[in-house]
């Protein structure tokens, strides 16, 4: 029988690194393109359930909604409560011990949560889990090394290389991965995030 209560006072100690962050550019515009082109690229119908891992203020839970999906949110604090006072469902844990049945959504988006995650193959594998067989999973993180310096921000644990993500996914489980960048240049300098799409395989 392991005893985790070392790693519990550790997740505890932790929550003193959590912020809320505003919502602005390059975020806002990034959104909007990759919701439409992540439903369209797999033909995502309409009604379908997808879970926002770290939804934030609820802006890509608006954008899925506004595609016809039913969207439910993961989120902490005013974050968490801004999105549930616009009417969506909130699940309010970490995002690596959620208490959601497997099978259960159609698309699982991860928008810059991952880098959170202080076990990210554990984490994956939960997003693997409650994924419904066939379902899509959006992933999207910061790559390490650029002018924004994304491994010092206290609440960065995984800033991984491009080929460490790819290799955590296909041990999930995740099939038919597909790997994209989006670059942008902010006041610092250059900045880059790496885009992962892949699904479940089908039952």
């Amino acid at each position: 029988m392991r005893d985790y209560a070392r790693l519990d006072a550790f997740l505890d100690a932790r929550l003193g690194d959590i912020y809320p962050e505003p919502m602005g550019e390059p975020h806002l515009s990034i959104i909007a393109k990759m919701v439409p082109t992540l439903i369209e690229q797999y033909a995502i119908e309409k009604g379908s359930s997808v879970l926002d891992v770290g939804c934030g203020y609820g802006e890509a839970l608006r954008t899925f909604k506004q595609h016809g999906m039913i969207a439910t949110g993961v989120g902490f604090g005013e974050e968490a409560a801004k999105a549930r006072a616009e009417g969506f469902e909130i699940i309010e844990s970490d995002m690596s011990f959620l208490d959601v049945a497997a099978d259960t959504f159609d698309v699982v988006w991860c928008r810059h949560v991952m880098e959170h995650s202080l076990f990210p193959y554990f984490t994956l594998s939960e997003m693997f889990r409650i994924l419904k067989p066939g379902g899509v999973f959006y992933m999207e993180v910061p790559a390490p090394d650029t002018a924004c310096r994304h491994e010092e921000n206290a609440n960065h644990y995984s800033i991984h290389t491009r080929t460490t993500w790819i290799h955590l996914m296909l041990r999930c489980g995740f099939v038919d991965l597909r790997s994209n960048d989006i670059k942008f240049e902010v006041p610092a300098g250059p900045d880059h995030y790496y885009v992962f799409d892949s699904k479940k395989p089908a039952a």
